[in-house]
């Protein structure tokens, strides 16, 4: 840069212009309009000259200072004043005394609050440790999740492991049964075939008919056991076959998880009946129960969940969200996912109890019914507070609560444990009990729900459910509730649901 501001001193052009310019003075009068013109266009030229010279220095000033130095020099001087001349050259007006000089402009924006750009570098950098608070915090939820992930995996393998033993198990007394009958018609043969030669051939025939008589005994003796075995490899197929359907749900369900809930894992989901026949017995009055009586009374109690535990639950609630409509969601899919919880611990204790009680029934018919005494007769064995801290955390995932920030579903735990004993007995009926699929905005069915109190009773939709319709195969035997209104789904927006930060519990 010293080198170009060298020459440009050396040139004298500045001395020059001024010389030219006393010289046009004194001829301008004499001159004709084309001597004019080419002094001016002379000095323009010149000028220009001395202006690229001069702009080639400000280039290399400006690299010199680095990427960042100079920026705000030439914003607050050059910008402004070179707006101002190219406005007024571009609108035929001079350039008079009006229009801010580079040391004019340089001087007001000095004057101007410095305390601006401190403010602005905070709050660039509040939003940055913001957004790398949000950025961590999210990091944090996925290992959570991947975590446990990674545990719903490996339980749902051993129990795919669990039945493929039992399964393998079953084939080999199965194989052991056919190679004894075997054994047993060759002995029958033999011992026939001996007496037939002490005999009179008279009594050929008899003995003829007495040999089919026992044959026929045997082969259906081999097919009652063979279709009981075959029954039980069904049975056992089909356990598996929804084993490996819950396990692809969970791991959707827990791909799609933001933050797990705060409650302890317990170390169990259910006590293991292999050891509880041990040490429990049946208990007498639940055994002396007919399954008209348990279910009778499992109906009543789940009416009086409905009817109080449920209005108890909402008291709770509505000390933290003012809104009803979020309160009665919050309790809804409360009840769905007990229900659906408590379902698969069913199926689980169930595959445990079948693979304790094994051995003792091996090739007996009644093996089913045993099975089923047992569950009856243990459903106190059911690990309750497992079910509930599962159920808390898919109501942390699941997309239609709005998650408020003053609130934890801890606070349901007792309402959910019930919903939970409740369905789990259900399962142990003869057909089972459930509850129907409720989807918001689905066609209203007045078979299956009632009206709310504050529904339009002229709307078609569903625009969310308060209390689900209880099942017994197809049939409704007790209806749920559901809030109708028209134009709520248009009117309804679909912002996403804040995240939900950490909060200490009730």
């Amino acid at each position: 840069m010293a080198e170009n501001l060298k020459r440009l001193v050396s040139n004298e052009a500045l001395r020059t212009l001024q010389e030219k310019l006393d010289s046009w003075l004194k001829e301008y009068n004499t001159n004709t309009c084309d001597q004019n013109l080419n002094h001016c266009l002379e000095l323009i030229e010149q000028v220009a000259k001395v202006q690229g010279q001069l702009f080639g220095i400000l280039t290399t000033a400006a690299q010199e200072g680095g990427r960042n130095d100079g920026v705000e020099t030439i914003k607050s001087r050059l910008l402004p004043w070179l707006e101002a001349s190219f406005t007024a050259a571009s609108m035929g007006k001079p350039v008079d005394s009006k229009v801010p000089s580079l040391q004019d402009t340089f001087d007001r924006e000095r004057r101007k609050d410095p305390s601006r750009r401190d403010r602005d570098a905070q709050q660039l950098d509040a939003n940055l440790n913001s957004t790398w608070s949000q950025l961590n915090q999210v990091q944090d939820d996925l290992a959570e999740t991947e975590k446990n992930l990674e545990e719903t995996k490996n339980r749902s393998a051993i129990s795919l492991l669990a039945a493929e033993e039992e399964i393998n198990q079953l084939k080999k007394q199965l194989k052991s049964l056919q190679a004894q009958e075997d054994a047993r018609h060759r002995n029958t043969d033999h011992r026939s075939s001996e007496k037939r030669r002490g005999e009179p051939r008279s009594s050929e025939q008899r003995r003829s008919e007495q040999r089919s008589s026992i044959k026929r005994n045997a082969d259906q003796r081999d097919t009652e056991a063979t279709s009981d075995y075959e029954k039980q490899l069904r049975n056992l197929k089909e356990e598996i076959a929804v084993l490996s359907a819950e396990k692809s749900g969970l791991q959707g369900r827990c791909s799609r998880s933001r933050s797990p809930s705060p409650a302890p894992r317990s170390r169990s989901r259910s006590a293991s009946p292999s050891t509880a026949v041990k040490v429990r017995s049946p208990s007498p009055n639940r055994s002396k129960l007919s399954s008209v009586a348990r279910k009778a009374a499992l109906l009543s109690r789940f009416s009086d969940s409905y009817s109080q535990a449920r209005l108890d639950a909402q008291c709770l609630l509505r000390r933290c969200i003012d809104k009803a409509e979020t309160v009665q969601r919050i309790i809804y899919i409360a009840t769905v996912e007990a229900f659906h919880v408590a379902k698969m611990a069913f199926r689980h204790f169930k595959i445990r109890v079948r693979k304790s009680l094994t051995p003792s029934y091996a090739g007996s018919n009644d093996f089913e019914n045993a099975v089923s005494d047992y569950v009856v007769c243990h459903l106190d064995l059911y690990d309750s507070q497992s079910s509930v801290n599962d159920v808390i955390r898919a109501m942390n995932v699941n997309p239609k609560i709005s998650f408020p920030p003053v609130v934890d579903f801890c606070l349901l735990s007792d309402f959910i444990q019930e919903i939970c004993c409740i369905a789990f007995a259900m399962q142990a009926l003869e057909p089972p009990l459930d509850i129907a699929y409720g989807a918001d905005g689905e066609v209203f069915n007045d078979c299956k729900y009632r009206r709310s109190y504050d529904s339009d009773f002229t709307a078609p939709l569903v625009l969310y459910h308060v209390w689900p319709a209880l099942m017994e195969n197809d049939c409704v035997i007790m209806k749920g509730e559901a809030v109708t209104k028209r134009g709520a789904f248009m009117s309804r927006s679909r912002s996403p649901s804040p995240i939900r930060c950490g909060l200490p519990r009730f």
